[in-house]
């Protein structure tokens, strides 16, 4: 009789929780500039015309913080000029890196044509952020859907699923945001009910991609379901998961249900927001820590421990507070111009 015996080596993640920064800072942006292209075709006195502040104070922060988790999750970011000086068209990291750029700075530009009150140039620059936007979009999921070792991963499913979530931890993000614009700036009721309907629809959109991906599944059609199903069956940790998502996502679109009257609390969209943002957030450490945790070959889980420095809950931390300290800089900007309020408004 011969016995072979199978060590696992120890390795280091592929995926740092800077990723998860990274992609979920991403999919607020891209849901902000299709928000911000919109409104500003808004009439005057209309509810997008009056979402269109926040719209444009969540472009902003997202769309300066993405970067920086980007350069993080690099391992090393001083050598992000790698991607330009030895530029590989199929790989869509690579790609990405040509894609990001561009999406920041028409970002910018829009948002500094909303600052200086050029209707007119936001409407030019609305059209190009779209399709930048879309762009950046497609190049996150299938950086991810490319990982064909992953079932998990590399399903059309994942962009999908991306993208909404994504944008719909923009409509809760915007909630939180608005308590931090200028009285005269605030969307005020009606448009807050806009923002909700928005919400409402991506929840929707949600819920029918669940139910088609379970349905194609259960049809032998999609791997990815099949894998879901053995971790559901193999792992209770994964199974309270699965369990506690879905609790999560019913609490939350009953929430958004329930503020047909209660948005006007301001504590409620408080809560309303954290908690949307929450479970974008959630869904992404789930896909990229936990589905990283499942060996591609072999029984069992590996462990994570998440550091406590830069590559971990420190990195995290700081991502945050940079986040924080843009809302304050904004703020500041937008008390001490108030100039630019009017321009802004009319």
């Amino acid at each position: 009789m011969q016995i072979i015996e199978l060590l696992t080596p120890h390795y280091e993640a592929a995926w740092l929780p800077w990723a998860v920064q990274y992609f979920f800072l991403a999919g607020v942006a891209t849901g902000a500039a299709l928000l911000t292209a919109l409104c500003s075709w808004g009439s005057t006195g209309s509810s997008l015309q009056r979402l269109l502040p926040v719209a444009v104070l969540t472009l902003a922060i997202s769309a300066i913080a993405a970067p920086v988790s980007l350069l993080a999750d690099l391992h090393q970011p001083a050598r992000f000029w790698h991607f330009y000086a030895h530029f590989t068209p199929w790989s869509w990291m690579s790609v990405g890196a040509l894609l990001l750029p561009v999406f920041v700075i028409l970002s910018v530009a829009l948002c500094a044509s909303w600052w200086l009150g050029k209707t007119h140039w936001m409407r030019l620059l609305s059209p190009l952020l779209v399709l930048s936007a879309l762009s950046i979009t497609v190049y996150t999921g299938a950086e991810m859907m490319a990982v064909r070792s992953r079932p998990l991963w590399n399903t059309m499913w994942v962009p999908v699923n991306l993208a909404l979530t994504g944008w719909l931890a923009t409509v809760g993000v915007a909630f939180v945001l608005e308590r931090f614009l200028p009285a005269a700036l605030r969307p005020g009721a009606a448009a807050l009910q806009l923002l909700r309907g928005l919400g409402l629809a991506l929840a929707a959109a949600l819920v029918a991609v669940a139910t088609a991906w379970s349905l194609t599944g259960m049809n032998g059609g999609s791997p990815s379901f099949d894998a879901a199903l053995r971790l559901w069956n193999d792992f209770p940790v994964w199974r309270m998961t699965m369990v506690g998502s879905a609790i999560g996502g019913a609490a939350v679109v009953g929430a958004l249900l329930r503020g047909r009257h209660r948005l006007g609390a301001r504590g409620y969209t408080l809560v309303l927001g954290l908690g949307l943002a929450a479970s974008a957030w959630v869904f992404r450490w789930a896909l990229f820590m936990g589905v990283q945790g499942v060996p591609k070959f072999g029984a069992g889980l590996y462990l994570y421990h998440m550091p406590l420095g830069g590559d971990g809950l420190l990195g995290m931390v700081g991502v945050a507070g940079l986040c924080v300290a843009l809302v304050a800089l904004a703020s500041w900007a937008l008390e001490l111009f108030p100039a630019r309020q009017a321009k802004a408004v009319a």
